[in-house]
């Protein structure tokens, strides 16, 4: 398993735990490109989460998408395997 697969495990299961509704969507060509890895929704909140592994950061396009999430009004994070508690902190405030 990668260290992103790895983030990822951890972040649905902090979701399906919590009872959050969440997908990880897939574009395959066909979707829209920079979406988040995770998109949830917790008590009635859209949520957008951004796996990352070590120090890798979102490119520009997920960034973006990130960006416009908080505009619209949703909650986005980018989660990497040391601030994984920041997720559960953000969910306690929702």
């Amino acid at each position: 398993m990668t260290p992103e697969a790895k983030v990822k495990k951890a972040v649905t299961k902090i979701l399906k735990d919590r009872g959050a509704y969440y997908f990880t969507p897939v574009t395959g060509g066909f979707g829209q490109s920079g979406v988040p890895d995770i998109v949830a929704c917790f008590h009635g909140k859209f949520v957008g989460i951004e796996c990352k592994a070590g120090k890798n950061q979102p490119t520009a396009l997920q960034q973006k998408n990130l960006d416009d999430i908080g505009k619209a009004g949703g909650v986005s994070v980018v989660i990497n395997e040391n601030n994984i508690d920041n997720l559960v902190g953000i969910l306690k405030l929702i």
